[in-house]
């Protein structure tokens, strides 16, 4: 995956509260094997049923950040969510809480969730209901900032911090340790009693 850089954009409100996976992306797409492909059909049902959604709104084509309401994806265990955020351009999601599974996919596909207070993401959704809210989200200092000078520390676990800011998916991480790998295995080599080289007798 990509390297995540500090993303600076217009903010898309989804004042929604237990926004689901199959919101996200409903089942009927989910057809593919491939990663791809998503995107266009993110919020499907959302955008069709609600003209006031942000999808409708052309000044939010650019979005790059959502701010969302409680418990932002929910619902079944679907990677394909993630993949559709990311397909549709999103690169960070701003809500009070996330679902453990969502936010676990998320971390593991390049896509930065962050937790703000209840109150801060509920004044936030109301600016960006109202007027073009740009927002600064910088991972390496862990602040969020807006185009009013307000700014907001959030917590991000380290390990997934170093995976995100080195473009690092598990497997690139653990590639990236093979070395060290390498020389414990051969280390704890000397200690076996039998061998993985030769046939035992």
């Amino acid at each position: 995956m990509k390297p995540f850089a500090t993303v600076t954009s217009i903010a898309a409100p989804v004042a929604i509260k237990d926004v689901d996976t199959d919101m996200i992306i409903p089942a009927q797409f989910l057809t593919s094997i491939s990663r791809d492909g998503f995107g266009p059909n993110l919020f499907k049902r959302l955008r069709e049923s609600r003209p006031d959604f942000y999808q409708n709104n052309p000044r939010f084509n650019k979005a790059e950040i959502i701010v969302a309401d409680t418990n932002f994806g929910c619902g079944s265990s679907r990677e394909h969510a993630v993949w559709a955020l990311l397909g549709a351009g999103i690169k960070v999601v701003i809500a009070p809480s996330f679902a453990d599974i969502f936010a676990g996919n998320s971390a593991k596909n390049g896509l930065l969730l962050v937790t703000l207070p209840e109150d801060v993401v509920k004044a936030l959704l109301n600016d960006a209901l109202k007027r073009d809210l740009k927002l600064n989200v910088n991972l390496e200092t862990q602040l969020v900032s807006s185009d009013t000078g307000a700014e907001w520390s959030f917590n991000y676990d380290p390990f997934r911090k170093h995976c995100l800011l080195n473009g690092l998916d598990d497997l690139d991480y653990l590639r990236s340790k093979l070395d060290v790998i390498q020389a414990k295995k051969r280390e704890q080599s000397s200690n076996w009693f039998y061998s993985t080289l030769t046939p035992n007798r």
